[in-house]
């Protein structure tokens, strides 16, 4: 009996160490922000969009969400999330569940829970909603306008991605989940048109590499797509087709001095529109001459998108963003005159950070709306006052 004892107080002496070996490489993270933005609207925007600038979502005529300037709050910007991490025989296993107030779709306007992530990777393997390769998170400038860089490559996507190379230098291959928007243009309202149904029989492949240093980092991606729709109707036409669509960025975060960071991207492609920040449809319309089967046809739209911001802190308790973005598209022929052809995007800020985790101060945006060819442009600008209070607890 006293020789069990003994092994019994030996065996447990060894397995509190190690528990408690692999407890301490474990981690649990609960983080997050509580949010407000206060702000005056100087013109006019859609109201659903209450709380951001998005120069989509300007007027395309005049007065159409008449009267100019309104106040606004809102809390929507409230963020929460988990995380975790665990080392296995396999590799390190993380995960990711975050959500935030921010409705969108048909919860456009409302103060409604919006998943952002739910994304798990072991080793080099990962799968769920996460970033896409295809996008660079850290060109997004320190600004408090939710919606930010029209001009930049922004899209959480359900994915299934392979990170070959990991760390400050990277590389990440994935394949995401498909989907396109369409323009119908002039013939929008005609039946044989609401009978095109939109197919997409294979995942968008999109892929990263990012080359790091102590000057900061450079980072090309780029994707590519096939598009399909299909004519389900019964009339004499068939207006079935296809388009291939494909992007590339390249992105930058380069230091300035110590104090300063400049980050950049450019980016074109057609029929990726659905992957950037703020733009309209990936595929337009134009005319098929001679072919009383298909009269029209579907096509990718060529697109521009360019931002660069610098953040500067200019001490402990203030910083500063500064900066600029545009997105550019390449109409086709029988798009309505007034669809989206043109936008811009600026702001620049006062941070004001009182202690740990607290940020507050103000901040001008500014954006403008070109259509593509009845002559309209327009402008917005706003001042926008936000506190932002972070929480984190590690376990």
């Amino acid at each position: 009996m006293r020789l069990k004892q003994i092994l019994l107080t030996l065996l447990c002496g060894l397995a509190l160490p190690l528990a408690a070996q692999d407890k301490s490489q474990a981690s649990f993270e609960v983080y997050g922000f509580a949010m407000m933005d206060a702000g005056y609207d100087f013109k006019q925007g859609d109201p659903a969009w209450f709380d951001v600038l998005r120069p989509t979502k300007l007027p395309a005529f005049e007065d159409q969400f008449a009267p100019d300037g309104r106040a606004y709050f809102s809390v929507r910007q409230t963020r929460f999330g988990v995380k975790s991490s665990t080392p296995t025989d396999l590799g390190e296993l993380k995960t990711q569940f975050e959500f935030e107030l921010f409705g969108t779709g048909v919860d456009a306007g409302q103060t409604t829970i919006r998943l952002r992530h739910a994304y798990g990777e072991l080793g080099q393997f990962g799968a769920g909603q996460y970033w896409s390769p295809f996008m660079d998170i850290d060109v997004f400038p320190n600004s408090v306008e939710y919606w930010g860089p029209n001009g930049m490559v922004f899209f959480r996507n359900v994915q299934f991605r392979w990170m070959p190379i990991q760390g400050d230098t990277r590389m990440t291959i994935a394949l995401e989940r498909s989907g396109a928007s369409a323009d119908g243009g002039v013939y929008a309202d005609r039946i044989e048109l609401a009978e095109v149904k939109g197919r997409f029989p294979l995942p968008d492949l999109s892929a990263e590499y990012r080359h790091a240093g102590p000057w900061g980092y450079v980072e090309l991606a780029g994707i590519v797509r096939r598009i399909q729709w299909e004519d389900v109707g019964t009339d004499s036409f068939d207006l079935s087709g296809d388009a291939l669509g494909w992007g590339a960025s390249l992105s930058s975060n380069l230091k300035i001095g110590k104090s300063s960071v400049a980050r950049l991207q450019v980016v074109y492609g057609e029929g990726i529109q659905n992957y950037m920040n703020d733009a309209p449809v990936d595929v337009g319309i134009e005319n098929n001459p001679g072919d009383a089967v298909k009269p029209v046809k579907g096509v990718a739209l060529p697109m521009l998108g360019v931002a660069a911001f610098i953040d500067h802190n200019w001490n402990e308790r203030f910083s500063t963003a500064i900066g600029y973005s545009m997105l550019d598209i390449d109409n086709s022929a029988q798009q309505a005159p007034s669809a989206f052809k043109k936008g811009q995007y600026a702001l620049v800020n006062l941070m004001y950070y009182p202690a740990k985790g607290v940020m507050m101060g103000p901040e001008f945006q500014w954006g403008t709306r070109e259509n593509f060819s009845d002559g309209w442009d327009t402008e917005d600008y706003r001042i926008q006052f936000s506190f932002k209070y972070n929480f984190s607890k590690m376990f």
